[in-house]
């Protein structure tokens, strides 16, 4: 086998490892490889394809890998998660609601609330969740 079969190995193995893997640092090595077999390919001399190889890879992580995470990793579509999920939902007033004490039944779970103006709110109001602060929900009437 030639010296450049190597070099397309190594890459190929190092692909699939980066199937395996997140944050792309391994695809960068093999896009090194890749490099690397090229000049082989081109008869330049080992040390010569060590160097190809390493400028490539520091190429790759230089411009291919924040390419890869701003595509894959996209904060666009985050979606929020736990009690934070609860801003912007619909309930219903189960225990009236006046100064800093009141209950809210948001999809058959019961929620102390506050509210958002200060204003009392009367039982079996519907009200959206605007904000939460640990187990307290802030609602405003509908």
């Amino acid at each position: 086998m030639e010296i450049w079969h190597y070099w397309t190995i190594a890459a190929l193995l190092l692909f699939i490892i980066e199937l395996f893997t997140q944050g792309f640092a391994v695809i960068c090595i093999a896009i090194g490889a890749a490099g690397g077999a090229v000049a082989s390919a081109f008869d330049m001399s080992f040390e010569m394809q060590l160097v190809v190889f390493a400028v490539v890879t520091v190429f790759a992580i230089a411009a291919v890998r924040p390419l890869l995470k701003r595509l894959f990793y996209s904060d666009k579509e985050k979606v929020a998660t736990n009690a934070n999920a609860l801003i912007g939902r619909r309930g219903k007033v189960c225990e009236a609601i006046f100064e800093d004490h009141g209950r809210v039944m948001i999809d058959g779970v019961d929620w102390k609330a506050v509210s958002e103006d200060g204003e009392p709110i009367a039982l079996d109001t519907m009200v959206e969740v605007v904000a939460i602060e640990s187990v307290v929900l802030t609602v405003k009437r509908l």
